[in-house]
């Protein structure tokens, strides 16, 4: 099939800034969908039916008009966190044109002289704004999509509250256009309130002298999670994520999850893991929202209730690690039943009875027991010791492709 819709990047410059294609493909189109600014940038000679998106949003109203000539409009690139790339999940190549203008991080860019390879480009446009404290990092270059107006002030605060109040910010407005405007100033001492709806916040991330350091390598430490002793420890934690390698899009499940810090670390291993937080405890539950959005994983889903009751229905999963739970009557047997074929699974012991489900288990279905002791130095009187933490016997398997 020929291709009947066209998605056309504008920017501030309005149809006179457009190519002679994406003019073209206006002119003739017979429906034209977008926000009500983008749609008051074409001329009378458009002549083809506006149509405004629904609210809440949907992409139906385009699908529904498939074999007509349709036209969409998107600010500057459409494949970069725009309505393009939710369309081209569900229209094939073969039936869409993609025309593009700069992104606005790539005029940002221009106007900053910043190589926009070495930024870190993060939106919160209908996104939680805790996504950005995963990108925290002293020395690091940011470009973040605001959602609106008061976004950039939220951002100053949320990096003040982080740590990060020296961080210094840039906030461009109407990019590209005739109105285009840049205001600045540190997070620490944001002085702007009036800020247009269409911005784009740049910053150079600063931290205070006693911010936290908080490493992309997992293993973060202890005191950055919210807890209550229910928390697998920082040494033991790594070794834990070592072995269920995270992947990019691969899906966790956290069982007895308690405070979630597997889970959260999986998440921050790349932008597109994903990880499922199974727990009982309602005051584990709170910890788990907190420790998410504070080290910059909201999108972390928390299953409230216990396994393997909790487990129904949800979706197969890449990699199972179970932190509590592994007596319990059928939890082990059902993660393996339900984890994918080449998937890990990871549970970690600390009772004898626990201990001996997972040598059982292993009996079964092959895998590696390892057992972790770690030994922290402390004082004895006037001198220093070995303080034995309670040794971890750790199952590691994978699952069978033929399984």
């Amino acid at each position: 099939m020929a291709p009947w819709l066209t998605v056309v990047g504008i920017g501030e410059d309005g149809f006179n800034g457009l190519g002679k294609q994406a003019r073209r493909a206006l002119l003739g189109a017979s429906r034209i969908f977008g926000s009500p600014r983008q749609l008051a940038l074409l001329p009378r000679c458009v002549v083809g039916e506006r149509l405004l998106w629904p609210t809440p949003f949907s992409l139906a109203p385009v699908l529904a008009q498939r074999g007509e000539p349709v036209c969409v409009l998107a600010s500057g690139d459409p494949m970069f966190f725009g309505v393009g790339a939710s369309l081209a999940r569900q229209v094939p190549a073969s039936e869409m044109r993609v025309l593009s203008m700069p992104s606005s991080c790539a005029l940002a860019a221009a106007r900053l002289g910043w190589p926009l390879q070495d930024v870190q480009v993060v939106s919160v446009v209908a996104r939680p704004l805790a996504a950005l404290n995963a990108h925290l990092h002293s020395g690091t270059r940011l470009f973040v999509l605001s959602n609106d107006g008061d976004s950039p002030a939220a951002i100053a605060a949320q990096l003040c509250e982080r740590g990060f109040g020296p961080s210094r910010l840039r906030v461009f407005e109407h990019l590209g256009g005739t109105d285009e405007r840049e205001v600045a100033g540190t997070a620490q001492d944001w002085p702007h309130t009036q800020v247009a709806a269409l911005n784009l916040v740049a910053i150079e991330c600063l931290a205070a002298p006693d911010a936290p350091r908080l490493p992309q390598v997992a293993g973060l430490p202890d005191s950055a999670f919210l807890h209550d002793g229910q928390l697998t420890k920082r040494d033991v934690r790594a070794i834990t994520l070592a072995r269920l390698a995270p992947l990019p899009g691969e899906l966790l499940w956290d069982v007895g999850a308690g405070c979630g810090s597997i889970g959260i670390e999986w998440m921050r291993a790349h932008p597109a893991c994903r990880a499922l937080a199974i727990e009982a405890d309602a005051g584990r539950q709170g910890f788990i929202e907190h420790n998410r959005d504070a080290l910059g994983v909201p999108g972390l889903q928390l299953v409230r209730g216990k396994a393997p009751e909790a487990l129904a229905g949800l979706e197969q999963p890449d990699a199972v690690f179970i932190g509590g739970g592994v007596t319990r009557e059928g939890v082990l047997d059902l993660c393996w039943q339900r984890l994918r074929p080449g998937g890990r699974l990871v549970a970690n012991a600390v009772t004898l009875q626990s201990e001996l489900a997972l040598a059982h288990f292993r009996e079964r279905h092959g895998g590696e027991l390892t057992r972790i002791h770690v030994a922290h130095a402390q004082p004895l009187g006037t001198f220093d010791t070995w303080r034995q933490a309670l040794p971890i016997t750790l199952l590691d398997v994978v699952k069978p492709l033929d399984a």
